[in-house]
């Protein structure tokens, strides 16, 4: 099955940087939770341009964690994890309180400390996130 394919069939597509070993031990953990199987996995550092689909650059997906939805809304940072959080049943939880009240605000912030420091993290050279854009 193609990437387009496994896109169009998934509840969610979530785009990772593959290069960075915190987040790729992350999505690992991710991948082998219950409910998994309805999202597509994208390795932005390695896939094709196409595997990004509209909208999105692989600049941007190595930037800040993207998923997209089923109606092809890309989602970003902390929403992008709530979206995620609340597709997986054990994580749904945290889906619906990382989207409750001040919590998002909170959880961007304490996300944006995190994509300060991940640059250090990363495998390689190439591609390193250097911008935070939104």
């Amino acid at each position: 099955m193609s990437n387009s394919s496994l896109q169009t069939a998934a509840q969610l597509t979530v785009y990772f940087d593959g290069d960075c070993p915190v987040c790729s031990a992350e999505i690992a953990h991710y991948r082998s939770q219950p409910g998994a199987q309805a999202c597509a996995w994208i390795d932005a550092a390695s896939c094709t341009e196409d595997a990004l689909g509209p909208g999105l650059t692989r600049g941007a997906a190595l930037r800040r964690f993207h998923v997209r939805r089923a109606d092809g809304q890309l989602v970003d940072g902390m929403r992008g994890f709530a979206a995620l959080w609340s597709t997986l049943p054990r994580t749904a939880w945290l889906g619906r309180l990382a989207s409750f009240g001040p919590m998002p605000a909170l959880f961007e912030s304490a996300y944006r400390v995190f994509l300060a420091v991940r640059p250090l993290w990363r495998k390689t050279a190439r591609q390193t996130p250097t911008e935070h854009s939104t």
